[in-house]
C-alpha cells in the first residue's frame, strides 16, 4: 500500500486516485471523509494513530519551546536570534526539558546550551 511510499509520492497517488472518479463518487467519498468517516482497515486506522500521535508531539515540542523563551523574556532577558531559531528548531524533547530547567537560573539566554550544570 501507500505506507513504503514518501510523502510527495503519496500525494501524487492520491490526487491520481480522486481525479479518476466520477464527480459523483469523488463527492461521496469528501462527504464521507467530512462526516467523521470510520476508516475501515487496519492499515488505514493505525496510519491515522500515527499522523495523530506525530501531530501531538510536534505540538508539544512547540509549546516547549515557545513557553521556554517566554520565561526568557519574561525574565527581561535578550533573546539573540540564535539561540530563538535552535530552541524552535528542537526536536529532542529531552533537549528542551534540559532548557527548561535551566531557564530559571540562567543570566543571558547562552547559557541555556551550556553542557555542565542540570
Amino acid at each position: 500500500m501507500a505506507a513504503g511510499l514518501d510523502e510527495e509520492r503519496r500525494t501524487v497517488y492520491g490526487d491520481l486516485v480522486l481525479s479518476s472518479l466520477s464527480a459523483a463518487a469523488r463527492r461521496t467519498l469528501e462527504a464521507m471523509m467530512k462526516s467523521g468517516y470510520q476508516f475501515q482497515s487496519e492499515f488505514a486506522r493505525s496510519y491515522v494513530a500515527k499522523g495523530r500521535e506525530e501531530g501531538l508531539r510536534e505540538g508539544m515540542l512547540k509549546a516547549k519551546a515557545h513557553d521556554l523563551l517566554a520565561v526568557l523574556e519574561a525574565r527581561g532577558l535578550e533573546v539573540p536570534v540564535e539561540v530563538r531559531e535552535r530552541v524552535l528548531a528542537s526536536t529532542d524533547v529531552d533537549e528542551l526539558d534540559r532548557w527548561i530547567r535551566r531557564v530559571g537560573i540562567v543570566s543571558d539566554a547562552r547559557e541555556l546550551f551550556a553542557t555542565t550544570g542540570s
